[in-house]
């Protein structure tokens, strides 16, 4: 393919990428500004256990691509009856991670507010909802497979549509659950009043519609993974584990050491108080404008260069890393400087209180400086996870993350309170950005892959 061609491709399919990220992200915005609205403690409620939250959905997107990236690999060498085979296996072995993550939260829900040093005002609401969201952590989990299995498979378009269809219901939903019995425009409109726990529900009943559609899409329409017309065994094998294990582990180890450090951020956050904490959370919704399309460009990097390299074409695979990289890089950086000059209306959107508006604008201008370093971590990351490479480049999120960000974060907020902070975390992105431009500068990301 001509560089041309490459690039060409690489728009067709991270465009409806971004396209599902920033779907994603206005699920988020929708929340965050229908809770804000009912002030800024159930808005700390959310914001307190939201990292927690990431965390175990990452161990989610964790499993899911220890199975989509060996089926990336096998379409690109035209095996397609193996790769429905690792889907079947993945169902089964997906189920199971889903279900116990689940319990996992259930059980720690009452208590982690507490942990976190959450305000008494808070800690109801904030073990309810996190509690409900981890209820619908199965469902979380097939959703992150079957949309992993459709874009390794090259199909952008039916994630992208699904997700913007859950941005949509999400909408309907918390509108009834979040808000009591109303009237709007002279006409009484019936609400739950839930609040904070509507926005959990709300999220959730969204989630599993579109899975639902998800696993239709999968199993009965999809011209390379639909296994309705051959049969085939459910019970995975020790072969297929053991190359999903070899993704996922070094994966969900770099989840928890920087999910974990998130945590561990959140709770250096809390004693600064609610305020701090809604505008921390607000900042970071914010913020996810700017860095989510770089997600979407990552899953097309991942499986753009799965596929070259399964195909046994290493110089595609090398186009492919250069053109991402580039793209992920401009778009983002094009993307923090709206950012900078729109920060007091972004934050404006989801809080009405003055003084969450001014420290949440003032936090996200400084991340406004990172985001180029963020798209070289993120599209880089997922270059090296399309082609198996997982354990050098966790081992450099694991050390800049813990080492630079909780290091500097500690030594910066007892003098420059939240600002110190924001400050770690964007050192923290640059610093990532510039070990993944410096690993995929030679041929050993792609070392890991045996064709």
């Amino acid at each position: 393919m001509s560089t041309r061609q490459q690039f060409k491709l690489t728009l067709i399919l991270s465009a409806p990428a971004m396209i599902a990220q920033l779907s994603s992200i206005m699920m988020q915005f929708i929340d965050a500004a229908m809770v804000g609205s009912l002030g800024a403690d159930p808005a700390a409620s959310i914001g307190l256990v939201s990292t927690a939250l990431w965390m175990f959905g990452s161990f989610c997107f964790a499993g899911a691509a220890g199975f989509y990236v060996q089926v990336a690999h096998l379409i690109g060498a035209n095996d397609f009856k193996s790769a429905r085979s690792v889907l079947r296996q993945a169902m089964t072995s997906l189920l199971f991670l889903g279900l116990m993550l689940a319990a996992i939260g259930i059980a720690i829900g009452p208590h982690l507010p507490h942990w976190l040093g959450g305000n008494e005002s808070i800690c109801a609401d904030s073990s309810a909802y996190f509690m409900i969201v981890m209820a619908f952590i199965p469902v979380l989990q097939f959703e992150a497979l079957c949309a992993g299995m459709l874009q390794s498979s090259g199909n952008m378009k039916v994630p992208s549509i699904l997700n913007i269809l859950m941005c949509i219901l999400d909408v309907i939903f918390n509108f009834f659950l979040i808000f009591p019995t109303r009237e709007i425009w002279g006409v009484t409109v019936w609400g739950a009043g839930l609040g904070v726990k509507g926005a959990a529900l709300g999220s959730g009943c969204a989630e599993l519609v579109v899975v639902i559609l998800f696993i239709y899409y999968v199993f009965f329409r999809s011209k390379e993974l639909r296994i309705n017309h051959e049969r085939g065994s459910f019970v995975p094998t020790l072969k297929c584990l053991k190359g999903a294990a070899s993704i996922s582990l070094p994966m969900a180890l770099q989840s928890l050491v920087i999910r974990g450090a998130n945590v561990a951020s959140t709770a250096i956050v809390a004693p600064l108080g609610n305020i701090a904490i809604a505008a921390n959370s607000f900042a970071i919704t914010a913020e996810s404008f700017c860095y989510m399309p770089g997600y979407g460009i990552g899953d097309a990097a991942t499986s753009l260069v799965g596929q070259s390299l399964g195909a046994g074409r290493k110089n595609l695979a090398r186009g492919f890393k250069h053109i991402t990289m580039t793209e992920g890089i401009a778009i983002m950086s094009f993307l923090s400087v709206i950012m900078y000059f729109t920060a007091p209306w972004l934050i404006g959107l989801m809080s009405p209180d003055q003084a969450v508006i001014d420290l949440g604008a003032k936090v996200l201008r400084i991340e406004c400086f990172a985001e180029a370093g963020f798209a070289a971590a993120i599209v880089g990351y997922a270059i090296c996870v399309g082609a198996g490479d997982t354990v050098v480049p966790s081992f450099f999120n694991f050390g800049s993350i813990w080492l630079v960000r909780i290091g500097l974060s500690l030594l910066l907020i007892p003098s420059m309170g939240l600002a110190g902070f924001w400050i770690a975390m964007c050192v923290d992105l640059n610093v990532r950005g510039v070990l993944f431009i410096l690993r995929l500068r030679g041929n050993k990301w792609m070392d890991k892959y045996k064709n």
